[in-house]
């Protein structure tokens, strides 16, 4: 089906134009002439993407009016406005307003042409990145009979009509971004955006552009997640993560309501929701001047701790049941055969927690799904095992990350020295001739690293 454009402009020559090019180019187009006509066939039929001039005719309303009227009608529809009176303050005030661009005449076809095609594939990978995040997380649900849990899903109820400030603490992997969506769907700000700003993926020099957007000599602006966010809810996920430079930054946002994009000079409202997330301890943070303790108690209004999935044996249960229908669902396969009380689920320490779980049903769906009870067994085994070993190997990449370098010397040459007296069964001139050192040499080194018994 074709992709249906309303053009909306007064003057019939840059309305004849416009039509003439969409039409060359397969798009089907109904035309109005003013603000009446305009919302007469906006309310006849919502158009796939609509063109307007800000100038109509010369009546109360105009053209951001009827970009108002449309985001109202749907705030995803793609508007794209056009001005031979532009100004940035006004270029500005549409796009806040959900424009996908503002067009300054005199423009050329092609450049009006590139924009309805961008317009377009945008909104195209938007409504592709909605129906992925809907199978990810709106999908899934906050499982749990314990009592911790519970009081969470009572809160979360509780907090339908509010507007406070929430801080989700738990241990990677525990469901804080889950938390933090069902927070937002169960908010009077369900239909605003929602945005996440994950801290522990950007770099220093990234934060406050990424932010607080950034607006250049020429008229374009980049957008920031406070941007983004606005009259919706932004999570700060892994709070902890962000420069104290950058947490001074954020308190103002927080204190004052209102922000500046990097090099602009007009300050923005903030009617942001803010919800921050946090693997690590805030309060020891705090303790190191790691953390502004000003800006944790503006956040912490509403506390949420979530347990880690130890902490919460009895509903492992219902979370396989769940994850299994679920994950079955979204792929559209048929569902795995996870008996619930199998007891190496209960043996297993789960260091990545629910996001683990739900992982490791998934990857049994899709290898094993008509796999019977023992091979489903051996998989779920295998990836216990892997998942261990890659644990213990962070763990000791974070022990030298906090190393001096001579420490990370000395147990790099440690553990290699000592692999390659094993390949050698423990002869030292073996090994001093493989590895290119005298013999002499490698006993002193080896007596040095504390490595003895080795003949």
């Amino acid at each position: 089906m074709k992709k249906e454009i309303l053009v909306i402009d007064d003057n019939a020559d840059i309305r004849f134009l416009i039509c003439n090019l969409l039409k060359d180019n397969g798009f089907s187009i109904r035309a109005a002439a003013n603000y009446d006509q305009a919302l007469y066939e906006i309310d006849k039929k919502l158009p796939d993407l609509a063109i307007v001039d800000i100038k109509l005719d010369k009546g109360d309303k105009d053209g951001i009016d009827l970009l108002k009227h449309l985001m109202k009608l749907n705030s995803q529809l793609p508007v794209l406005m056009i001005s031979g009176h532009a100004t940035v303050q006004l270029a500005v005030e549409a796009i806040r307003l959900g424009a996908y661009e503002f067009i300054e005449k005199p423009f050329s076809v092609e450049k009006i042409l590139n924009y309805v095609k961008r317009a377009f594939e945008t909104f195209e990978l938007k409504d592709e990145k909605q129906n992925l995040e809907q199978k990810l997380f709106h999908s899934f649900d906050l499982i749990g009979n314990s009592g911790e849990i519970v009081k969470i899903q009572k809160l979360i109820e509780k907090l339908k009509n509010s507007e406070s400030r929430i801080l989700i603490t738990g241990p990677t992997g525990s469901g804080k971004e889950l938390v933090a969506r069902k927070i937002h769907k169960n908010s009077q700000r369900a239909n605003k955006p929602f945005i996440v700003l994950n801290a522990a993926l950007l770099q220093p020099n990234k934060y406050e552009k990424e932010l607080f957007g950034e607006e250049f000599d020429n008229g374009k602006i980049s957008y920031g997640v406070l941007d983004r966010s606005n009259n919706g809810t932004l999570l700060l996920d892994e709070i902890s993560e962000i420069p104290l430079e950058i947490q001074s930054h954020i308190l103002r946002v927080l204190i004052d309501q209102k922000y500046r994009r990097v090099n602009g000079k007009d300050y923005n409202r903030a009617n942001i929701r803010i919800i921050a997330s946090s693997s690590k301890n805030l309060n020891e943070m705090i303790k190191l001047g790691e953390f502004r303790e000003d800006l944790y108690h503006r956040l912490n209004v509403v506390p949420i701790e979530l347990p880690s999935l130890v902490n919460r044996y009895e509903d492992i249960p219902l979370l396989i049941k769940y994850f299994k229908k679920k994950i079955a669902e979204i792929n559209n396969l048929k569902e795995a055969n996870i008996e619930p009380d199998n007891q190496l689920f209960y043996d297993y320490e789960w260091p990545g927690n629910i996001r683990e779980l739900r992982n490791m049903i998934e990857r049994v769906t899709i290898l094993g799904s008509s796999e019977s009870t023992e091979n489903i067994n051996k998989i779920i085994k295998d990836i216990m095992s892997k998942n261990e070993n890659q644990i213990s190997n962070q763990i000791d990449l974070e022990k030298t990350m906090s190393s001096s370098l001579k420490e990370a010397r000395d147990s790099f040459e440690k553990n290699y020295l000592l692999a390659q007296l094993k390949r050698n069964s423990g002869n030292i001139s073996k090994t001093a001739d493989l590895i290119g050192m005298e013999r002499s040499a490698l006993h002193r080194k080896l007596k040095s690293l504390g490595i003895k018994g080795i003949n």
